[in-house]
């Protein structure tokens, strides 16, 4: 079943300038949308591109590559990391 034909009960609600409400309004009608549906589109599209910087990036092949050898390599010894890490926090 497609998302567009699911009931719809929630609502948002959003404050906005007449200058913004019109820009929005002439890019929906040059989409030839309703103006609930194009910032709808616009929006969900906007959320999916931020929340998928936050899954996945694209490397190239040697950008992968040097990203694996870096995840394999073994960890380098940080005397003052591991000192930090072991001297007790004054919120101890």
């Amino acid at each position: 079943m497609r998302s567009s034909t699911k009931r719809r009960d929630d609502r948002l609600e959003l404050r906005l300038t007449p200058k913004a409400k019109s820009m929005l309004k002439r890019a929906a009608e040059v989409e030839r949308k309703s103006l609930s549906a194009f910032v709808l589109d616009k929006g969900l599209a906007a959320a999916a591109e931020t929340l998928a910087d936050r899954r996945e990036f694209r490397l190239s092949a040697s950008q992968y590559d040097a990203f694996v050898a870096a995840l394999e390599a073994p960890a380098k010894s940080r005397p003052r990391l591991e000192k930090l890490l072991a001297t007790p926090s004054a919120l101890e």
